[in-house]
């Protein structure tokens, strides 16, 4: 039996709708029918740079981190799911086998059963979350997660076997309306309740930050003000750790002068580009987002909890831009400058 896959042929494009031998999952992987999939500023990194294909993959490549569908098959050993359960996961489109095709493989820990959401209706009950919210979510809040518990060393409780993680009192999140900037905003506040978090954004994300846990939300010119960035500490003293979501920080160095001289100096950040290297004298992380997946093997299952239990919400304003492969490659277009929204295509 064969499926579609949307493949790019090579760095560059073009795209092409071609057929392909149906994927069967191994021993405890599932195999997925995608409903929608989720456009991120990786796939566009592929198609211009080819960012990561020559390392963990090779062309032609299928392309797509985030998906959403029914589970098609399952296999050996696989307890979580059934064949038909709606299901949302992070795909391996950064080796070139993602989620822009008919049917895709993960493993069983990669994937959380879609969550069941409240009603706007109060005499209804709970509804299904649509598919294209779902497919916004697996790659920004496992990155995020990455952040959190490797890189800062910070242990959330429900998730982490133990808590003897970082207490951190403060933080300054850079890109804190990017997808993964607003999740580490509403995991943080998870772990830390009592953690000051200040976040730099355009004046626009403002008001959404704070929803979602932020104390302060400064512009982005602040991130070149070391003085107005210590100034949002408490106390002033400056901040114990940064979480650079947008690979900020080496074109505005002022930042690292915001952190506290006598604190733990943490630097954690998301590369985005060629130049993201780390000043000497900080504790600084790398941070690869699906590397957690396999750290903490509950860490889909506890998205999909905290979003029943509206802990966490869509860190991104969903906007569906069309439906069917084609309408892919036509939203990579308005990539590098799409702020505040997840893309998303229905298939």
């Amino acid at each position: 039996m064969s499926i579609q896959q949307y493949r790019t042929e090579k760095q560059g494009g073009p795209f092409t709708l071609v057929q392909a031998p149906k994927p069967k999952p191994g021993k405890g992987e599932i195999s997925i029918r995608p409903k929608a999939v989720a456009l991120n500023g990786i796939d566009w990194k592929n198609l211009m740079f080819d960012a990561t294909i020559r390392f963990e993959g090779s062309w032609p490549a299928v392309l797509g981190i985030d998906g959403a569908g029914y589970v098609e098959e399952i296999g050996e050993d696989v307890t979580d799911f059934q064949v038909g359960d709606a299901v949302m996961s992070y795909a391996h489109g950064t080796a070139g086998n993602g989620a822009f095709q008919d049917v895709y493989v993960v493993k069983q820990y990669e994937a959380a059963k879609v969550p069941i959401v409240k009603s706007d209706d109060p005499n209804k009950p709970g509804v299904q979350m649509p598919f294209k919210d779902a497919a916004s979510l697996p790659i920004v809040y496992i990155t995020a997660l990455a952040s959190i518990l490797i890189g800062l060393g910070v242990t959330i409780p429900g998730l982490s076997k133990d808590n003897s993680g970082n207490k951190l009192e403060s933080i300054l999140i850079l890109g804190g309306s990017s997808g993964v900037g607003s999740s580490a905003i509403q995991l943080l506040r998870l772990a830390l309740p009592d953690i000051t978090i200040i976040a730099t954004s355009s004046k626009d994300h403002h008001e959404h930050l704070k929803s979602l846990g932020a104390n302060v939300v400064l512009e982005r010119a602040a991130q070149n003000d070391a003085a107005a960035l210590k100034a949002a500490s408490p106390g002033g003293a400056g901040v114990d750790a940064i979480f650079d979501a947008v690979g900020a920080g080496p074109n505005s160095p002022a930042v690292y002068e915001a952190l506290k001289a006598s604190g733990p100096k943490i630097y954690t950040f998301v590369r985005t580009g060629p130049n993201t290297d780390a000043p000497e004298g900080l504790k600084s992380t790398l941070i690869d987002g699906p590397v957690v997946l396999a750290k903490e093997r509950e860490a889909m299952k506890f998205l999909h909890d905290q979003v029943v239990k509206g802990t966490f919400k869509l860190p991104l304003k969903v906007e569906e831009i069309g439906h069917g492969y084609q309408a892919i490659e036509a939203g990579l277009k308005r990539f590098p400058t799409v702020s505040g929204t997840k893309l998303v295509v229905s298939l």
